[in-house]
C-alpha cells in the first residue's frame, strides 16, 4: 500500500504531477501536517478534470 499512484476514484485514470484534480475529503482536525501527498492518498477521493466536468453537467 506503500507508494501507491493515486488514481482517478470514477475512471481510474492515473493522476500525474500538475495534473488539475478534484478532491473530496474531510477538514482534518489535527495541525501540522508534514507528509501532506500520504493524507491524501489516504483521506481523499481524487476526481480528475474531466470526471468532475461531466459529473457538474
Amino acid at each position: 500500500m506503500l507508494n501507491r499512484e493515486p488514481k482517478c476514484s470514477r475512471c481510474g485514470i492515473e493522476i500525474k504531477g500538475d495534473d488539475v484534480v478534484l478532491l473530496k475529503m474531510r477538514y482534518p482536525k489535527r495541525k501540522g501536517m508534514v507528509e501532506i501527498k500520504a493524507y491524501l492518498n489516504n483521506e481523499g477521493a481524487f476526481l480528475c478534470e474531466n470526471c468532475f466536468q461531466h459529473e457538474s453537467k
